[in-house]
């Protein structure tokens, strides 16, 4: 993960994020500290990390983000989703069948800590009068992941972007053989541009190889493509 963020860096790639995963049946790196990490290679971009909101308590994201924030050259972006799977809430304790108000409670709790706010709350999570010492330099923009429409309309409502994704049940991670975008540096700059064309601003690079070489050419490639787009 060091020298993929390296090489994003080195072909000026726009932003930087980790996601999100809790009792994993693979090894997986948790997002706070291998972000924490990274951000030495990245510079002054925007980066972030994905927060599964109902699995984490509220001030310890609050406090996760502002220090993330801090030591961050550039922006930094709370992306934030409801998380799924009935293992990964039973392993950390939390009932999937609250998880959305849940989740709203938690993004409404996280905010108050990061303007500055004493909160105090007895709903999903019980808080007393807490206050964050650390908190970013500028406000931080908060992305929501979203698929099924209640999700979107609640991005809508109260998130500064919208993570849009695929929502079918086949292919990798639920996305289908044709949405994904593989090809030459021409046929994948075509592809982004008719995602643009279609009002996306941003497009998250995710590769579905783990053969560090082919990563690394991939996002050498990528530059050009950026190149292309601009």
């Amino acid at each position: 993960m060091i020298e993929r963020t390296a090489a994003a860096h080195r072909a000026g790639l726009d932003s930087l994020f980790v996601g999100d995963h809790h009792v994993s049946p693979t090894p997986y790196y948790q997002n706070t500290p291998i972000l924490g990490r990274l951000l030495a290679e990245w510079g002054r971009a925007p980066a972030g990390c994905l927060f599964l909101l109902p699995l984490w308590h509220p001030v310890l994201v609050a406090e996760q983000i502002g220090t993330l924030a801090s030591i961050a050259q550039g922006t930094f972006i709370m992306q934030c989703g409801l998380g799924h799977g009935d293992p990964q809430f039973a392993g950390m304790g939390a009932n999937i069948k609250t998880r959305p108000s849940a989740f709203e409670e938690a993004l409404e709790i996280v905010r108050r800590l990061l303007a500055g706010e004493t909160v105090s709350s007895s709903r999903r999570f019980r808080v007393t009068k807490a206050s964050l010492a650390l908190r970013p330099a500028e406000a931080v923009e908060i992305w929501i992941g979203a698929s099924a429409m209640p999700a979107i309309d609640r991005a809508a409502r109260i998130a500064d972007g919208w993570i849009a994704s695929p929502s079918l049940s086949k292919g990798y991670r639920g996305i289908p053989a044709e949405a994904l975008i593989a090809g030459s540096i021409d046929e994948v700059t075509a592809q982004f541009r008719i995602l643009g064309g279609l009002g996306y601003t941003d497009i998250i690079v995710r590769h579905l190889t783990n053969d560090q070489p082919k990563v690394l050419g991939s996002l050498e490639r990528l530059e050009k493509v950026r190149a292309a787009l601009s």
